[in-house]
């Protein structure tokens, strides 16, 4: 398959999935001066944000695909990711040879490959390019992005990419970067569950939960987590962030990918079980860092009845 010469300003760019993530991201693209955004939204209301600012709304998907050389995913699941692509009227049936689609939700290794060999099959590359850094990083243009796939192909995509991305890294082959994805949530859960612990027995203890975090700050506990969740911990402050229903949906695709290959993950399967229990509470759309409630509530201590963020 030939290696697309690199994507530009002038490029023909496309992008389907408007939401919180894709949405910030798409409206990078036009502030760095993307000139031919076209964009898709089910919902062609979602649609009008981004044609007000300079952009040019499509319909069907396959439109979106014959038109764009270039075409960017945000969507919530590997279904989701499948219908868009090779469902009926669907990305693929119109795709051009050499054209590349960058697929940036979060969905299992096994998913990102299966798309890839069958995009593949039709001379379309795939690169699998999830994205950390949530919903401000999305709007900022701030995202640290974990691609896999042909390093010449991510090198195409650098120049339009680095309009929403402070950080691209190329780590592998197609899939690997779900896999680096799902290494990232777990690494996160666990930092997060050790910050809520600590809180948890600060409070047990009548210690201020504030000055024991200013003096964890100073030594070897320090995190981002101690040092970005803390605050909103000990503050009962909520408002997402990051949602806890879909830290839980990467969790669950980690530990599937774990049982898949033998792995153990305790700690994320405790996070697991964690962020189940507040998502069942009513919590679902509380940033996920209100985990330590539930941390709080295996203590015995009490946690806010109501099911809106605090």
């Amino acid at each position: 398959m030939k290696v697309p010469e690199p994507f530009g300003p002038e490029s023909r760019i496309g992008f389907a999935g408007l939401g919180v993530m894709g949405g910030g991201m798409a409206h990078c693209l036009l502030r760095k001066g993307i000139r031919r955004l076209q964009v898709f939204a089910r919902q062609p209301a979602a649609a009008q944000p981004f044609v007000a600012a300079g952009a040019q709304a499509v319909a069907p998907l396959s439109a979106l695909g014959r038109d764009c050389e270039l075409v960017f995913l945000s969507l919530p699941d590997a279904a989701a990711v499948e219908e868009v692509l090779f469902g009926a009227d669907g990305l693929a049936a119109a795709l051009q040879p050499g054209s590349v689609v960058v697929d940036t939700s979060t969905i299992a290794a096994s998913s990102a490959r299966t798309f890839g060999d069958r995009l593949r099959a039709q001379g379309v590359w795939l690169l699998d390019a999830p994205v950390s850094g949530g919903q401000q990083g999305a709007a900022d243009g701030t995202l640290g992005c974990m691609v896999g796939g042909p390093a010449e192909v991510v090198d195409a995509c650098r120049e339009v990419m680095g309009a929403f991305c402070k950080t691209i890294t190329h780590v592998g082959d197609p899939g690997a970067g779900q896999t680096v994805k799902a290494c990232n949530q777990v690494a996160v859960a666990g930092a997060l569950l050790g910050v809520a612990d600590a809180v948890a027995l600060a409070k047990a203890q009548g210690v201020d939960p504030a000055v024991m975090r200013d003096v964890l700050l100073g030594g070897t506990a320090r995190s981002f987590s101690l040092e970005k969740h803390g605050p909103r911990i000990i503050g009962h402050s909520y408002t997402p962030g990051f949602r806890a229903r879909l830290m839980r949906k990467d969790l669950r695709l980690a530990l599937d990918t774990a049982r898949a290959t033998g792995a153990a993950l305790p700690t994320a399967e405790l996070a697991e079980r964690l962020l189940d229990a507040m998502c069942e509470a009513g919590r679902a759309d509380w940033d996920w860092c209100a985990l330590a409630l539930e941390v709080q509530r295996l203590g015995g201590m009490p946690i806010p009845a109501t099911k809106e963020p605090a």
